[in-house]
């Protein structure tokens, strides 16, 4: 296979788990490589993601490697066989690749949690709502380029709109409900989006309210999609220098710990449905 010039954030976390499986077996790339009758430099390729594999292949370093946790070798072939390019390829070369990843991510995910503390989730904005955050955040941003950063941010909503929707968890903080990012109208509108995803009944929204004791969480905005199997978990959070995908078992483990003690902050799901119910009447 081909090296890739830009692998995708999928392609590189199946070359790292590879690279995890050959190190937890104590062996060097090149000993790896002389038993695929292959070379280091192809080893390496295959696990930065910039090379792919074949599920046969998968299969034979499986057994060499003596791992026997089944479902993560068929999640991982199931990874190499993918060849069906996405929606989110239509917008290669238009957005950033990260843009294009999230959506991937989302996709495959078995469930979605997040926490967001300024504004309402992605997955959840109306258009108007979307453009107002795209608008600000990128002034100088014309139109042109606006316009499909608000098309795509749309059509991530399938994960949780399709046929057979992902479970999707979220927490989100009063002020990112009260939060005017553009008029009235589309505050109200934004509110009533959030609203009848719930009642849809495939999403569950949790509200911190704005004077909850003992919330130090401001920074604690994040994304966490469910793997195949746990070990292929992933988690987001924005940073300086961008947004990260994290597969680390440790900082997953972080990451599953921080949600949970947000979690406790929160208005039970029910009250939360009312809560947001009273703020849109306000309006």
């Amino acid at each position: 296979m081909p090296p890739r010039s830009h692998p995708t954030a999928r392609q590189v976390r199946l070359g790292t788990e590879l690279r995890r499986l050959r190190e937890s077996a104590g062996l060097k790339a090149r000993e790896v490589a002389a038993f695929l009758n292959s070379t280091s430099t192809q080893m390496s390729q295959t696990e930065a993601g910039i090379a792919g594999i074949s599920a046969e292949r998968i299969r034979r370093l499986a057994a060499h490697y003596a791992c026997t946790d089944g479902a993560l070798i068929d999640a991982l072939t199931a990874m190499a066989g993918e060849r069906t390019r996405g929606w989110w390829d239509e917008y290669r070369g238009v957005l950033p690749p990260v843009n294009l990843d999230v959506a991937e991510a989302e996709h495959h995910a078995t469930f979605l949690r997040e926490v967001v503390i300024t504004h309402i989730p992605g997955l959840l904005q109306t258009p108007d709502y979307a453009r107002s955050v795209f608008g600000y955040m990128r002034p100088d941003l014309p139109e042109s380029e606006v316009m499909p950063r608000v098309e795509h941010r749309m059509r991530r909503r399938a994960v949780i709109e399709g046929a057979d929707p992902t479970p999707y968890e979220t927490i989100i903080h009063e002020f990112a409900l009260r939060i005017r990012v553009a008029d009235r109208n589309t505050s109200h509108a934004q509110l009533r989006q959030v609203l009848d995803q719930i009642d849809q009944g495939h999403v569950t929204v949790r509200v911190i309210p704005a004077d909850q004791d003992g919330f130090a969480g401001a920074g604690a905005s994040m994304m966490y999609m469910g793997g195949p199997v746990p070990r292929l978990d992933t988690g987001l959070r924005d940073g300086p220098t961008g947004t990260p995908f994290i597969d680390a078992e440790s900082q997953l483990h972080h990451l599953r710990t921080l949600f949970h003690k947000v979690e406790k902050a929160t208005l039970d799901p029910t009250a939360s449905r009312d809560f947001i119910h009273r703020l849109s009447k306000e309006l």
